[in-house]
Order: C-alpha cells, then sequence, then structure tokens
C-alpha cells in the first residue's frame, strides 16, 4: 500500500478533524443512522422514501450526527440504489444532521463521476455531506455486469480509485482533469470495510472507518486493533476514528422487541439463500422455527445487535461500547412497520444519553 499511500500523505496541511471527536475529548458517544431505505412487503419506494424523510427529521431532533444512505442494486427490498440521488432529499429535508453514504461502491463508478456528484451535494448543502467508500459491488454478479463492472478487477485499482477520488476534491495538480463542482470542496472520505483490507487502507491513507459489524462481525475487534496500531495521520484525520454498525430492535418489552426483530432475521435468511424479498412482516417464533444452521448463521451475523426493552438495550450497548471502545456507533434499525422503526430509534437515543448521563 505504500506506493499509492505515498501521494497521499506527501500533501501539506492541517488536520481535519469534520466534528469527529475521540473518547478523550467527548462526554458523549455519538450515534448515527444507517438507513438502507427498506421496502416493506406490500409497499413501494415511492414510500420508502418518504419513511427515510421522515425517520432522517425525527433523527436530527433526537440528536443522531449522521444519517448515512447505503448502496445497492437489483434488490427488491432496499430503495438507495441512487444514493447520491437520496441523500440530496435527505439533506434537503433537514438542516443541520450531517448527511452521507454507507457507502458509494467505488468500484460501480468513475472517481471523477463521484468527486462531481459529492461536489455538487456540498455545494448545496455545505459542510454536512459524508462520503464513505467501499470496494464490494453492492449486488450480485449478474447485477455487476449490467452496471458495467470488470469483475475482474485488480483488489489494488480500489485504493488507486481512492487516491485518485481524493486528488479531485483538493484540486490536486496530478490530475488532468478537474472537477466541477467538487474541486476545493471539503467532503470527509471514509473508508468502509467487513475485512482487514479496508482497515489497512484507512490506516494507511489516515482517513476515519466504518466497519461493518452489523452483518459482518467475524474480523471485526482483529480490523478495529489494525486500523488503530497502523495509522498514519495525515491533512484529513490526526488520530484513528473507529465507527462500528450496530443493530437495535428496540421496544417496550424484550417479547415485542424479538418480535420486531423477526423481519430482519427473515430477511437475512432469504438473502443467504439467495432469494432476496421485500422486508417480510413480523412473525411470532421465527428463530425458534429454524434449524439448527439457519439459526447458528443468524447468530453469528447479528451478533452486534440489542433486542429488547430500554433496559435491555442499555445493557448490550453500553457492553459492545465499553468491548470495542468504538468512537461512534452507526445503528441500524430494520423494521417492518414505519412506527415501530422510530420507536427503536427514539430509544436508542434515550439510550444514549443515560449512558453519558446528558
Amino acid at each position: 500500500m505504500r506506493a499509492w499511500s505515498a501521494a497521499l500523505h506527501e500533501t501539506p496541511g492541517p488536520a481535519r478533524l469534520w466534528g469527529l471527536t475521540t473518547p478523550c475529548a467527548q462526554t458523549m458517544i455519538p450515534f448515527s443512522v444507517l438507513d438502507l431505505a427498506p421496502i416493506p412487503q406490500g409497499s413501494d419506494a415511492a414510500q420508502s422514501f418518504r419513511n427515510t424523510l421522515d425517520l432522517a427529521q425525527h433523527a436530527e431532533r433526537w440528536g443522531y450526527r449522521r444519517y448515512w444512505l447505503a448502496e445497492h442494486h437489483g434488490m427488491p427490498g432496499i430503495a438507495s440504489a441512487a444514493t447520491a440521488v437520496l441523500i440530496g432529499h435527505v439533506a434537503g429535508g433537514t438542516s443541520t444532521i450531517r448527511v452521507g453514504a454507507g457507502g458509494i461502491m467505488l468500484p460501480n463508478h468513475a472517481p471523477l463521476m463521484i468527486a462531481e456528484q459529492f461536489g455538487t451535494l456540498a455545494s448545496l448543502y455545505p459542510g454536512r455531506i459524508d462520503l464513505g467508500l467501499g470496494r464490494a459491488p453492492g449486488s450480485d454478479p449478474t447485477t455487476a455486469r449490467a452496471l458495467r463492472r470488470n469483475l475482474m478487477s485488480d483488489p489494488e485499482e480500489f485504493p488507486q480509485d481512492v487516491v485518485e477520488l481524493m486528488d479531485y476534491f483538493a484540486g490536486s495538480p496530478r490530475q488532468p482533469v478537474r472537477a466541477v463542482p467538487g474541486a476545493g470542496l471539503d467532503v470527509p472520505i471514509w473508508i468502509l470495510g467487513s475485512s482487514l483490507f479496508g482497515a489497512q487502507l484507512a490506516a494507511a491513507l489516515g482517513l476515519p472507518y466504518a466497519f461493518a459489524s452489523h452483518f459482518a462481525p467475524a474480523q471485526m475487534m482483529h480490523a478495529i486493533e489494525l486500523y488503530r496500531a497502523q495509522f498514519r495521520p495525515s491533512p484529513q484525520l490526526d488520530r484513528p476514528y473507529v465507527m462500528l454498525g450496530f443493530n437495535v430492535f428496540a421496544a417496550d418489552t424484550d417479547e415485542e422487541a424479538r418480535f420486531l426483530a423477526s423481519s430482519a432475521q427473515q430477511s437475512f435468511v432469504n438473502l443467504r439463500s439467495g432469494r432476496p424479498t421485500q422486508l417480510p412482516p413480523p412473525v411470532e417464533g421465527y428463530l425458534e422455527s429454524l434449524d439448527e444452521p439457519r439459526r447458528a448463521l443468524l447468530q453469528s451475523i447479528l451478533s452486534c445487535s440489542a433486542i429488547g426493552s430500554p433496559q435491555t438495550v442499555r445493557e448490550a450497548m453500553a457492553a459492545f461500547i465499553e468491548r470495542t471502545g468504538a468512537d461512534e456507533l452507526m445503528i441500524t434499525s430494520n423494521i417492518y412497520d414505519h412506527a415501530k422503526r422510530l420507536r427503536s430509534y427514539e430509544i436508542a437515543a434515550a439510550v444514549r444519553d443515560e449512558l453519558t448521563g446528558r
């Protein structure tokens, strides 16, 4: 990674934290929202977008720091395929919360196009736009081909594309083309990952790191340790900053929360079985109805989760923060009923305040 990181680190300038704070300087761990713009069974994308904006407006009032949307393609239950467009919709309907991508799957796009898209967003909503980057296709192989993506691309292309994208925002003379809008704009870039590769890249480039522990927790602790140990300060960030995905299915009782969580559990099983669907309605006793392999799969995938009443959620979140030393949590609550989903995020915000004595 030295070859492509050297060019970035030779650029002088003060470190910018974009509002990031580390535990020694903060009174609370920020909570943020990851929204997949779910399409519940029997609904459609238009209603999903209305729900997304409504959730973002509530999240802003409840003190969430960021509202991120994720790029997926060819998924019947996820409406955030045109991620930059939806980010603009959310930013236009809110006023203070940061809005961004968690993330843009950079191999699907030319870096110049992403610089222009997010330069446009940053021009429209200055100081509020984040750009998280991932190297997965966000789709199945057939859909990836339809996106005109080269499935045999060199793994080294992703780091090079990240550096190229950062050069566009910096207006670097290394780039013969200028991103308009984009050049000279302060668009915070994050590296997303679920493996050690992303941790190494974020550390080498001196960027904040978001780990997908909400669905791929297996290498979480190793990735965090590697990122913190190898982090190199950069013009973008002067110390490591880790945000971790965390599922919350919160309700007024443990029983109701377990019931609500069954929608996401069904969705994961369907996806891993090769038949992705719209988000199903919850069912009683779903987890208990599964055979042992599927139950073990869910317990592994959703191990970074809090399912229960406010007290149960508080205990689970406190233990997770203590174990990981996370600088920020990205909360996702994939719940079928929109009102119940709002209630889950409301409970999570209250738990955050209780944990920090607000």
